[in-house]
């Protein structure tokens, strides 16, 4: 098991750029136009573990890799599993850790972990299925069968049983920030590199979006009518970057009134008081302030738009992890 199969020894970069590749779908399209797809999934986790349950790791015919499923302790030894099943055909349950057969191989965290290995069978059909979720925000649920890897789709969350293994599929975390400042577009620029899609609403703003940034969504609108368009779900994070007390009142009272899971507002400490009681004035109670940050972002001691917007981007992820433990 420690010495890699020759074709994964060929290709396996010398630094782990695959990791760094958090969202699947952009490669996986592109492994399925090349050719056959195998993908790893982390199926179980006893003790410990780098990587959190359904993590994923893609595999394709020519020996290139995004994702990873561990720490970096078992990815090469994975890729070579992978090439295996596409010399086969046969899927595989691998088991890593203390405790496992496979004593060459231990994980760094003191854990143990169980990755299946299977070729995707209909790669093209099944990017499209989750593009397709994506789009229209819906969560789904994944079920592969443990002896042969065929996979079904159902919607929303559903738990596997014996024969089939199920990876949950949410839409991307997505922060809607109100502003044109430096610090918005900070925040639209940095945001993307830990996934989280941005919407940007700049009222009365240029009729075009800032160039060089990926966005989800730009309104240069009115705010009532943003606002009233605006789609919220409870994977939605909005903040208000406006400087405008005004702006930022509207925006705070609409998505407390939202399901958004985190809100913000930027501003000096010495106006928390009064913004809050403003809130609670317009009927916002103390469930509902529970949402709400001020001024946004984490104590960091940021001073620059760049240093803001990590802070902010920093607390939307807190926001997001505290809600799943």
């Amino acid at each position: 098991m420690s010495a890699l199969h020759p074709f994964v020894a060929a290709a396996w970069p010398e630094w782990p750029d695959y990791a760094l590749v958090e969202d699947l779908l952009p490669p996986l399209r592109q492994f399925a136009r090349a050719g056959r797809v195998v993908l790893a999934t982390l199926v179980s986790i006893d003790g410990p573990s780098p990587r959190p349950l359904g993590s994923e790791m893609a595999i394709a015919a020519d020996g290139r890799v995004a994702g990873y499923v561990s720490g970096g302790c078992v990815e090469a030894a994975v890729a070579s599993e992978a090439a295996m099943v596409l010399a086969d055909g046969h899927p595989r349950l691998l088991d890593y850790g203390v405790g496992s057969p496979v004593i060459d191989i231990q994980l760094s965290c003191g854990g143990r972990i169980g990755i299946f290995v299977r070729e995707l069978c209909d790669p093209a059909a099944y990017v499209n299925s989750l593009a397709l979720a994506r789009g229209a925000r819906r969560t789904i649920t994944v079920l592969s069968d443990a002896s042969d890897g065929a996979w079904r789709i159902g919607d929303g969350v559903h738990a596997g049983d014996a024969g089939t293994y199920a990876t949950v599929h949410r839409p991307p975390l997505r922060l809607v920030a109100v502003g044109g400042d430096p610090v918005t577009l900070a925040v639209a620029t940095l945001a993307p590199f830990v996934g989280i899609e941005v919407v940007l609403l700049r009222p009365h703003g240029p009729p075009r979006p800032p160039e060089g940034v990926t966005l989800a969504g730009y309104d240069a609108r009115a705010l009532p009518v943003a606002l009233a368009d605006l789609a919220v779900d409870d994977r939605t994070a909005i903040y208000s970057l406006s400087h405008d007390a005004e702006v930022d009142h509207a925006v705070a009272l609409h998505a407390l009134r939202s399901p958004a899971f985190a809100v913000g507002v930027l501003g000096s400490r010495n106006k928390i008081a009064s913004r809050v009681q403003r809130l609670k004035d317009d009927g916002m109670g103390e469930h509902e302030l529970r949402r709400l940050n001020l001024p946004a972002g984490l104590p960091i001691g940021a001073q620059t738009p760049h240093g803001i917007a990590f802070s902010i981007i920093a607390q939307v992820c807190q926001r997001d992890r505290a809600r799943q433990a």
